[in-house]
Formats: C-alpha cells, structure tokens, sequence
C-alpha cells in the first residue's frame, strides 16, 4: 500500500527521466491528474491511465477538484499501491500534490515522490533568463485573485498556469497595480516544446494573444528602475552606514521630527492643491522619513521595518472584522462605532483621562477637534446647533470687551475653539476647511497681483476700494 507520485516533466516524453520511465513502465494503471499533457501521448503502451480530467469539468471550482482528487487517491492508496502521475514537477505548481501529501501523511499512508523537470527551466531558457537573478515563482490562477501582488517589481517573476484568455485579463489588471501597463512582458507557449513560442508583448496586451492554453506561462522582466519598498529601505540603509552620508548618519530619531512634521504637512498642501504630481512627490518624501525612522529602530534593535508593516497589516485586519471576520455592518456608522470598540479593548490599561493619547504635535486646529469629538461621545455638548451659533456670538462680544493683549489672545482661542465645535456640528474638518480658506485666498491674492503687473498699477498708489474692486474681480473668474 502506498502513493507513489511522478513528475512527467513539461514537454513530451523526451523530459522524462529515467526513473519516472522505468516505474510508469511497471505500472499496471496510472492516474493522471489530467490527459491533456504532451507527455501522455508517450507513455508506455501496456499502461492503463485513468484521468481526472472528468473532475475539472463536473466541479464548480478548483478547491472542489482538488478536494476530490486527493480524496479519491487517499482512498485508492489505503487499499493498494497507487502511481499518480503529474505535468512537470510534483512540487511545482501542483496543488493537489501538496494536499494529497499532507493528507497521505496525516492518514499514515506512505508517499513517495519521482521528481520531473518543471516548466520553470525550459521557460527560462526560451527567454534566456537565470533563476538565481532573484526570480519569484508564482501560480497565476491564485495571484489574479489578489488586488495589490505580492511581487517585487525590482525583481523577475515566473507566473505558471496561465491557461486562458479570461485568466490572462485577470492577470492584467492586478498587474498593473505594480507595473506600467507598456511594460514588455512574454508569454511562453509549450516551453520546451517542438511547439514552442515567445511573444513579448505590453502588458496591457497579454489577454489578447490567441496562442494562450494550458501550457502558457508570463515572464515578467524587472523593472529598469528600482520601485519596491525594500530598494528604498536598501537605500536608506546605505546612506546610514558607516561609509554612508554623513548627514544621514548623524540623524537620531528626535532630530528628524520636525522634517517628518513638515514632509506630513506638505503632502497635506500638494493634496489642498490638487497636484498630482506633487502629492507623488511628496508622498515619497513622508515615506522616506518613515523608513528613515524605522532604519533607526533597526540599528537599536527596537524594530524592524518589517516589524511596523505587520503591525499595522494585523491592525486593519483585526478592526475590520466585517471584511476579514463574520461581523456585520450597515454602513459608515458601524463601521466607525466598532472601530472604537476595537481600538478601546486594543489597549493595554485604561487611560487616566478620556483626553489621553491625542497626539500635542497635530496642528491646534486638527488637535481641538478631536479633544471636543472626544468629550461629545460622553454628552458634554450642547444638544442642538443653536447653542454653539450663540456661543460663537457670547465669544465675539468678548473679544470686543478684552483690554489688554493677553486678554484678546485668551477670547481669540476660546472663539477658535467654539469655531472648530461648530465644525464638528457642520460635519466639516476644521483643519482642512482652514486650509482650503487659506489656499483659496492665496489663489485670489495671486490672481489681484497678475492683475497689478498687467496693467502696469502700482501698489501704492492703490486704495483699498481699488484694491477691493480688482478682488471682486478675480473672486468672480476664480
């Protein structure tokens, strides 16, 4: 009793080795995985095959074919002693051979396996490329069911099982989430074949090729620039080694927070403005102080970089339990609600105040809404909008009555501060709407000064009506 499992190699019969020829030759019967493979055709004419072929077209899904074919040769290989015969090799892109070998060991049941070439070495002589370049190995069925691919663009990658047209734009579109769409790509047919193709192709044209089937394989050259996280991080690396920047390597985690504090705010005033170049920019810029922060960490041996990603990849998952859990939710609302819940029982011990853990460093504006979102969770607010439009009107006539510098300054903050609650009320961030006011005026500003320049006026002979009337002006094209 026992499985024994063959590899058939990529092509036809020419790719068997020696051992999987002398067991196929004394095999009563084989059971294939499937017929339609090169190879078949050159088996040992005493040989009975019996294929699964039959599976894929009854069951619903891949999970089911697998499940059931694991099953059955389980159950053969209790009775007797079985040959499972497998394109390529057993441990390349066989999912049924991993579960068939879990399954047979759990079950007590012996396995033994008769290795084959795969598709990866002919693939990789047809477009003449070496594997230990850092090739990545993926099947191409589970990585189109990804939105963001678990590959790294600096790096090649070998996608095996790409079997149809339908897969193919599948593929393509969460490709794309990491490469440029112009981006020369080949589609391998029949790799070691008599049959076989190369076609490098865009990217965006790989469904359209009408020689893909069941021998298609996608090679993805890296990119001619580096663009993975772990080149940057590489980088940073190497500015702070010992032979690195001197600037860099001076650096301490204090001594970068007011730049981490400004690259923040400048990305904040690239999105005011709508320039999408500006945010890449920018955004690349935050990153690089992110990276700079856990590079530090690192060479401390607090943590890694590694450390910050699976922490904060564990926290969305853990609180969104409606995506990766059995929660419901109806909507933004509970979403929200148990986002909290979730945060709150996160915690370590409970806060002395209700006010803890908001960050001093966000900007007054940003820092006072979230104290007064805070103590309006427990009711202290007034319950209808009125009250806050009579206290803002309370805080002016104060401001009015203030005599001294220090008493204006004090009534100015407290009617900033009723401002940003009537915000909350309005359902308005108070930061980004101030931020929108200021970008706004610059924007009129400028366009009164254009105005000036063009007709030649000069600012000082200006008075405010004249002034006011080129605002009015601008204020209406703008």
């Amino acid at each position: 009793m026992g499985i024994t499992i063959v590899g058939l190699g990529p092509g036809n019969g020419r790719f068997l080795t020696r051992e999987a020829w002398e067991l196929l030759s004394s095999a009563g019967t084989v059971y294939l995985r499937t017929e339609r493979h090169p190879a078949v055709a050159d088996l040992p004419e005493a040989v009975e095959r019996v294929s699964f072929d039959s599976v894929y077209e009854a069951a619903e899904n891949f999970e089911a074919v697998y499940a059931q074919i694991t099953a059955e040769l389980l159950s053969l290989g209790r009775e007797s002693d079985v040959v499972y015969a497998v394109p390529g090799h057993p441990f390349v892109g066989e999912s049924t051979v991993t579960r068939l070998v879990a399954a047979a060991e759990e079950a007590g049941v012996p396995v033994s396996v008769v290795a084959g070439l795969s598709f990866v070495e002919p693939s990789l002589t047809a477009v003449h490329a070496d594997a230990l370049d850092g090739l990545q190995l993926f099947d191409a069925i589970e990585l189109a069911q990804t939105l963001y691919p678990p590959l790294n663009s600096d790096q090649p990658a070998l996608l095996g099982q790409v079997y149809s047209r339908m897969l193919a734009g599948e593929l393509k579109l969460t490709l794309t989430a990491v490469y440029p769409e112009q981006h020369l790509v080949s589609l391998i047919h029949a790799a070691g074949t008599p049959d076989e193709l190369v076609e490098t192709i865009p990217l965006y044209a790989i469904d359209r090729s009408e020689q893909i089937d069941h021998l298609t394989s996608l090679y993805i050259p890296a990119l001619a620039y580096a663009a993975d996280l772990s080149a940057l991080a590489q980088t940073v690396a190497v500015l702070r080694a010992p032979d690195g920047c001197p600037w860099d390597i001076e650096q301490t985690p204090q001594s970068m927070r007011a730049g981490l504090l400004e690259e923040a705010s400048e990305v904040l005033e690239a999105l005011d403005a709508e320039d999408i170049d500006g945010v890449r920019e920018e955004l690349g810029d935050l990153l690089y102080h992110i990276v700079m922060q856990a590079q530090m960490a690192a060479e401390n041996e607090d943590f890694t970089l590694s450390d910050v990603i699976a922490e904060i990849d564990a926290k969305l998952k853990r609180r969104h339990p409606h995506i990766w859990g059995d929660w419901e939710v109806n909507g933004t609302a509970d979403v929200l609600r148990n986002w909290e819940i979730l945060k709150k029982n996160e915690k370590e011990r409970t806060p002395d105040s209700l006010l803890d853990n908001i960050p001093s460093a966000l900007p007054a504006l940003a820092r006072s809404q979230k104290i007064q979102d805070r103590v309006r969770k427990v009711g202290f607010d007034w319950p209808e909008i009125g009250g806050v439009y009579d206290k803002l009107n309370e805080e002016v006539a104060e401001i009015k009555a203030a005599a001294t510098p220090e008493e204006r300054a004090d009534e100015l903050g407290d009617l900033l501060f009723v401002t940003v609650n009537l915000a909350s009320w309005l359902g308005v961030d108070a930061e980004s709407a101030l931020r929108g006011a200021n970008l706004k005026f610059s924007r009129r500003f400028h366009g009164v000064e254009q105005l000036i320049a063009e007709r030649k006026l000069d600012w000082a002979q200006l008075d405010l009506p004249a002034l006011e009337a080129m605002w009015d002006e601008v204020k209406t094209a703008v």
